[in-house]
């Protein structure tokens, strides 16, 4: 079970969680553990809705859902009530657990033993955003968690020794996969940051907190930027801190080379720059002895068989795109209660991810997503039709096309392009504010474009990338 899994290296006496308001011991995660299994009861598979924030509390009532044999839901707390919703009712959950009770779960005594689910029982449902615009329910088994945070352990060089900065929401693999459960794998410490704060994070670099540290490129953007805004004592201090850690990870996004490279001149570090998905976990990364290439994801992690193929499933050569195909046990069970999406994402047992990618010298470069309706901004995968339907519903909209443009700060802007309705007008921040109530915080436009008309295809649908494109050109 995959709650027992991550416990197991950690010695009771060794340090295991560390937030603002104190920190546990392995023995003590493990009590918290029991206890909140215990004041659960039996789950026996029931989908549990969560809240997570970055403290010890919400780690052990996440493990004390999977030890009871429940089903984790987290929840993003930036949605909004529309999304929290749509979610909870896909999942048809039985039980939420809002942050206001995680302290309460966790104290007391543990009761009996449940037995422990099979590798093969739903541990998750992770939603994340497809192509038909709607969120979809991610099932990973508790075989393919584990496996998950065994690969990393093995391929990152994780040891009791290390000490995890976490400052990723705990909704995304990245976070709780990764991050979470892949320090208590490997019977680390975890040091939570409640809120980012660049400066905060450079002095715990500074003061040895950190010996890894996982994030996106948005982060190490301002993280750079704080670094160049800072005098020259906390520079020195600084880079000193960083350079002296043993593993800087970027992902979820693309980490644009000149990033890349100004990271490695502000801290002697190359990041090691990967690829995954929600649906398969971490497939592909750049090595952690070797050369690591900017511009690269690198190649398949051990236990990941990894394709490149064209339209009709046929390999491409080196430096021909093609489409991302994924194989192995990392990979997801089902999309919750939509087996027709499930079955289409899979061509004879290979995962479609619906990115392009070309192998170059035996890396992996990703080129850009197989449909224009992903975009990817600040580390989070958006659904532009998602957003479309809610900025559809603006009463000056007539129509609408959400793009986004490459930037080097959020990787890409989310761009409204609408076609007003006669005698209209609309500004961009009474777009925001529409949007406010019905879409989480990183999904609202960033960028309103009035046009009066869309390029189309000879069918009338609306060409995304030359739209894109004319944006771009425009600005």
């Amino acid at each position: 079970m995959l709650s027992l899994h991550c416990l197991e290296r950690g010695r009771p006496d060794r340090p295991a969680l560390r937030d603002a308001r104190g920190a546990w011991t392995y023995g003590e995660l493990a009590a918290r553990v029991d206890a909140a299994a215990a004041r659960l009861g039996r789950l026996d598979g029931a989908r549990v809705a969560l809240q997570l924030d970055r403290t010890r509390q919400s780690a052990a009532v996440l493990l004390g859902v999977l030890r009871a044999g429940g089903v984790a839901v987290p929840l993003s707390l930036k949605g909004t009530p529309r999304e929290i919703d749509y979610q909870k009712s896909d999942a048809g959950v039985s039980r939420t657990l809002e942050l206001a009770g995680h302290a309460a779960l966790v104290e007391g005594a543990g009761g009996p033993e449940f037995p422990p689910p099979g590798p093969d029982a739903a541990a998750s449902i992770l939603y994340t955003s497809g192509t038909t615009g709607r969120p979809k329910g991610v099932v990973h088994t508790h075989a393919a968690l584990a496996f998950q945070v065994d690969v990393l352990h093995g391929a990152w060089g994780w040891s009791r020794d290390d000490r995890l900065l976490h400052v990723l929401p705990l909704h995304h693999v990245h976070g709780l996969v990764n991050g979470l459960l892949g320090a208590l794998r490997a019977g680390a410490e975890l040091r939570f940051v409640e809120a980012f704060d660049a400066a905060r994070v450079w002095e715990a670099f500074a003061a040895g907190e950190a010996t890894v540290f996982y994030a996106v490129p948005t982060i190490y953007h301002q993280l750079a930027e704080a670094w160049e805004a800072a005098g020259a004592d906390a520079r020195r201090r600084w880079t000193e801190g960083a350079g002296a850690m043993r593993l800087l990870v970027s992902g979820s996004a693309a980490l644009p080379a000149r990033l890349w490279r100004r990271w490695r001149e502000i801290t002697g570090q190359p990041l090691l720059e990967r690829y995954g998905m929600t649906e398969i976990g971490m497939a592909l990364s750049n090595p952690y002895r070797g050369e690591r290439r900017p511009g690269t994801v690198g190649q398949p992690l051990p236990g990941v068989e990894v394709r490149i193929a064209d339209e009709e499933g046929r390999d491409v050569p080196p430096g021909q795109p093609g489409e991302i195909l994924v194989r192995g046990p990392a990979l997801f069970r089902e999309y919750w209660g939509n087996p027709e999406a499930t079955r289409a994402s899979f061509r004879d047992g290979w995962f479609l991810t619906g990115d392009v990618a070309a192998l170059q010298d035996g890396y992996v470069a990703i080129q850009g997503r197989a449909s224009q309706d992903i975009l990817k901004s600040a580390g989070y995968k958006l659904s532009a039709l998602e957003i479309e339907e809610v900025v559809g519903e603006h009463p000056a909209v007539r129509e609408v096309a959400v793009v986004g443009l490459p930037d080097p700060q959020w990787g890409e802007v989310v761009t409204a392009c609408v076609v007003l309705r006669p005698g209209a007008r609309l500004a961009l921040e009474e777009l925001r504010a529409w949007c406010a109530d019905k879409l989480a915080p990183y999904k609202v436009p960033r960028r309103l474009e009035v046009r009066e008309s869309f390029p189309r295809t000879p069918l009338g649908k609306v060409v995304k990338k030359a739209l894109a494109d004319e944006v771009a050109r425009g600005a």
